[in-house]
């Protein structure tokens, strides 16, 4: 994608694919499993979100050659409650399965076996077994160096660090002073998380009775709803609260943002990063709108306007960048998946 004089360039409906779906999409994810078999094309996962039990996650195969999306037959399975989140595992050749290993949060965090034809329900991640009350999970994420560890938010305040080779729960840090939207991890043993106190703290491992807070919103009230570290530069990371504003921020100058992102009309609901630039990341939100950024190299009094958008005509609920093909990027919204060609 080219930027062109200064002004954005629109994605165009020829460059994308679009699968309907029976029910709403929310959580997606793409996986980096590759197979055997001939013929076998990337696969996404898709979670359904109905407002009652009973739900479903859809193993789809995307052929970039001729552009088609369909679901694998036999590669779907109930979920309990809608999926807030899905995430293949980072690093499939890391892991002791032979086929793709799929997480989902919601009541529990649980893990998938994905295989060619068939799913596996390995294991639910459950601290306290004699409870009757389960605080609903907000977000997780998988230690791309680290595989063996996720990190799971909830609306009790506390995040909770899992080994998922030994299916056990390792530790549990009371995180915020109220809900804690989304966690990131940075390094093996260091994360971040948001939450409606307004924060973005960061943990580590080695030192668990500590934590740094590195922003905290002037505004009263105002929730922190997610984050997403850049992964080519861990100085930055992006922050989105419930507002039309995206923040960027420098580690290494906390206390404000560096960069705010402002051109979207309504309030964002997903940010992703570019899995190939420090400096590019693409915005979505109740718009419609799909925005991608290029990062000033200094800053600009007047603020940044994007380099391409996309309208997708309905309220983007979700979008991800695919680090295994990433010159496409995937938006969920309404009953629709949609690949763009960027």
């Amino acid at each position: 994608m080219e930027k062109k004089s200064g002004k954005k360039s629109h994605l165009r409906s020829g460059n994308s694919v679009t699968y309907d779906s029976s029910y709403p999409i929310y959580a997606m994810a793409f996986s980096s499993f590759t197979s055997s078999l001939p013929n076998r094309h990337p696969r996404i996962a898709i979670g359904s979100f109905i407002e009652e039990i009973n739900n479903c996650v859809d193993i789809l195969s995307f052929d970039a050659y001729n552009l088609t999306l369909k679901p694998i037959p036999n590669l779907c399975f109930e979920h309990p409650y809608p999926p807030t989140k899905l995430m293949f595992h980072p690093n499939p050749f890391d892991s002791l399965k032979s086929n793709d290993i799929l997480a989902s949060c919601s009541d529990y965090l649980r893990l998938w076996e994905v295989g060619d034809t068939s799913i596996k329900d390995l294991v639910t991640f459950n601290k306290n077994k004699n409870s009757e009350y389960v605080a609903p999970l907000t977000s997780f994420d998988w230690n791309d160096v680290e595989p063996r560890r996720i990190g799971t938010s909830s609306i009790d305040t506390t995040c909770i660090i899992w080994d998922v080779e030994i299916g056990a729960f390792v530790t549990q840090i009371i995180a915020h002073d109220k809900e804690v939207y989304d966690i990131a991890w940075a390094e093996a043993a260091v994360f971040a998380s948001v939450s409606a106190d307004g924060s973005v703290r960061i943990f580590d491992l080695r030192m668990k009775d500590y934590t740094t807070i590195i922003y905290e919103s002037p505004e009263p009230g105002t929730q922190l709803l997610k984050l997403a570290w850049n992964k080519h530069n861990l100085r930055y990371l992006a922050v989105m609260s419930d507002s039309n504003k995206i923040m960027i921020l420098d580690m290494s100058s906390p206390g404000r943002p560096l960069v705010e992102l402002a051109r979207h009309q309504a309030s964002f609901n997903a940010i992703a990063w570019s899995p190939q630039s420090q400096r590019h990341i693409c915005s979505a939100g109740d718009d419609g709108q799909a925005l991608i950024w290029e990062l000033p190299t200094v800053e600009r009094p007047n603020g940044i306007d994007p380099m391409a958008m996309y309208s997708a005509g309905a309220e983007i609920n979700q979008i991800q960048w695919s680090a295994a093909h990433h010159d496409w990027i995937a938006i969920a919204f309404s009953n629709k998946l949609q690949l763009l060609n960027v």
